[in-house]
């Protein structure tokens, strides 16, 4: 499935997210920079500071780099935050950016319909679930489908468009234009397992966690080969610590489930996840980053 490149469309005057953590704060920063009301959800009320926060760092980073057509507070003074789902009525669009789980995304999605218009688009930021199967938790299934952003939100230039077996196509249209407007480049894929970015990625990934278990070479020159070689713009494990070691361990045992055991993941990144050894976030991965 393929589309020509979009049409930017205006972004409605008010859109939503759930899910305050990096991808979720990432998120609402892209939503509220194309000048929206963004309304971020966030369940757990000790974690709104924290949410609050890093969307304001990203909307000042932007500002630093001249990317504000507002001032900082002009641009924070259109973001609410809450924790009910209550609070995105009026939304023309939510993206739900939880943790990947199947029952928690579904409930989200059965949530967020409650509340929002009923010509409102539900989407899912998830990396490899089933979108047929969170839009089988709406009323109208026709309104949801995929928004895959990368990490992190504000750099990456591409957004997975994922249609489900459901999703209208007046609706892949809204989204593909609104992605235009958020100054990103959509790729429509079809509800599959791992999507296009998320299968390849990890194959990769997975084979190079392979090759530091077998001994064939460290991880920093299995990377310099890939980004020196290749031309990547970061090699396979790097990535790995970014995304977070646990995030590719579930989406491997889900694509290992659906696709076969070539995706079986290697014991060194089960092992590595039982140690707390997730990457990035909690200090060391393949690499070590905790002075960064």
């Amino acid at each position: 499935m393929s589309a020509a490149e979009p049409a930017p469309v205006p972004l409605p005057p008010r859109t939503g997210v759930v899910g305050g953590g990096r991808m979720g704060a990432g998120i609402a920063h892209a939503l509220l920079l194309t000048g929206s009301e963004v309304v971020l959800v966030e369940a757990d009320a000790g974690a709104l500071p924290a949410a609050r926060d890093r969307v304001a760092e990203a909307v000042r980073r932007s500002a630093e780099r001249g990317a504000l057509a507002d001032t900082v507070d002009d641009v924070l003074a259109r973001l609410q935050v809450a924790t009910s789902a209550a609070a995105l009525a009026g939304s023309g669009l939510v993206v739900e950016a939880v943790p990947e789980d199947v029952d928690l995304k579904a409930a989200v999605f059965a949530d967020v319909e409650a509340a929002v218009p009923a010509d409102a688009v539900i989407a899912t930021n998830t990396s490899s679930l089933p979108v047929t199967r969170l839009a089988a938790a709406l009323q109208r299934p026709g309104r949801a489908l995929g928004l895959h952003f990368f990490n992190p939100v504000p750099a990456s230039l591409l957004v997975e468009v994922v249609v489900g077996e459901r999703t209208a196509p007046a609706v892949v249209a809204r989204a593909t234009g609104w992605v235009g407007t958020l100054g990103k480049t959509p790729v429509v894929v079809r509800d599959s397992p791992g999507f296009a970015s998320s299968r390849l990625g990890l194959a990769l990934g997975l084979e190079a966690i392979r090759m530091v278990e077998e001994g064939v070479a460290s991880a920093e020159d299995i990377d310099a080969a890939m980004t020196l070689g290749y031309k990547h713009p970061v090699g396979p494990l790097r990535l790995t610590d970014l995304v977070g070691l646990d995030v590719r361990l579930g989406i491997a045992r889900h694509l290992a489930a659906t696709l076969g055991p070539r995706f079986a993941p290697p014991d060194l990144l089960a092992e590595k996840v039982a140690r707390g050894e997730l990457g990035r976030k909690t200090g060391r991965g393949f690499y070590d980053w905790s002075r960064t």
